[in-house]
């Protein structure tokens, strides 16, 4: 069935030092995702670097979240893994039937308490997509070890929840690819599954499915 159900999305914003000449464009990115909401969808916002915050509580205006970044100044290192477990608790707070997290970053994690395990656990838990906006440069022998492993951490957690991981290599490639990241939360099919054999052991289990084309169609 198509769905397009009234979303919240947790926009889980980098703000280490790392960011400092990106800020412009990562704004511009989180107002295009807002550009493209229903009026019924809901937002809150969580910043990190050294630290986690929840700077905006759910709202259901988009402008609240802009209005928050607009003071956000970039420093410190990177606590991502803690960020979005934060996102993920309060994510569960809305009553919207569809839930989405969109992260936005430019490295890895160097600063966290939780592990990369942890975290795939909870998102596995979790009925929030989760979707990534990672900055990545490219050839640079100036990384660090975090730097280098961010794409590989970004896309474990997406794919974890069924999102997926949009590589940025040009800041000013970051708002087209949050609109196309709006529109693809709002333009979903949803399968329903029902086991014939129900156990209740609170376990999830793998479901295979496999998309046959119709005849004449490869």
């Amino acid at each position: 069935a198509f769905e397009d159900a009234p979303l919240a999305v947790g926009v889980v914003f980098d703000t280490s030092a790392s960011m400092g000449g990106k800020m412009a464009k990562s704004r511009s990115a989180v107002a295009e995702l807002m550009r493209t909401a229903n009026p019924e969808d809901e937002f809150f916002l969580v910043e990190f670097n050294d630290h986690v915050k929840l700077t905006q509580p759910l709202t259901s205006e988009g402008a609240d979240i802009l209005a928050q970044l607009s003071r956000a100044a970039p420093h410190g290192q990177t606590a991502l893994l803690d960020a979005v477990a934060l996102a993920l608790k309060e994510v569960k707070k809305s009553g919207r039937p569809r839930k989405a997290l969109v992260i936005l970053s430019d490295g890895g994690d160097n600063r966290s308490r939780y592990t990369e395990r942890e975290i795939r656990g909870m998102v596995r838990e979790s009925d929030a997509l989760v979707y990534a906006m990672g900055i990545f440069e490219t050839g640079g022998a100036h990384l660090s070890a975090e730097e280098i492993a961010g794409p590989g951490l970004l896309n474990e957690i997406t794919e974890a929840s069924g999102g997926r991981l949009f590589k940025v290599g040009n800041v000013d490639e970051l708002p087209e690819t949050a609109a196309r990241i709006g529109v693809e939360l709002h333009n979903q099919y949803v399968l329903a599954f029902s086991p014939s054999k129900i156990h209740a052991d609170g376990k999830h289990h793998r479901v295979r499915v496999k998309v046959v084309p119709p005849a004449g169609l490869s």
